[in-house]
């Protein structure tokens, strides 16, 4: 994550569609690692390990998750990179062997 502030237009690269969540104080939300786009300031964040074994190798969801708890607003984005790079990847032509 990159802390922006001041004043002025920033440009930021959001993949799929951006659905915007205001947290209450205390409130917390538990999403996939790469979902979370942006945060305000006073959202605190923390990385969880996926329990179980099986659910890390096998539940397609990755080794870890990410744990957001209000106050403040956040962005989550609907496709992160690599997702997007997935969808993209049957439209590339390959070489034929």
């Amino acid at each position: 994550m990159q802390r922006f502030t001041g004043d002025g237009i920033l440009f930021v690269e959001i993949d799929g569609s951006v659905i915007e969540k205001d947290l209450a104080p205390g409130e917390t939300l538990l999403i996939d690692t790469g979902y979370l786009a942006a945060m305000e300031t006073t959202v605190s964040i923390n990385i969880e390990s996926v329990k179980g074994i099986g659910n890390a190798l096998f539940g397609g969801e990755g080794l870890f998750n990410t744990k957001v708890m209000g106050p403040g607003r956040i962005w989550l984005q609907t496709m992160p990179i690599s997702h997007f790079a997935g969808s993209l990847s049957h439209y590339i032509p390959s070489a034929k062997r």
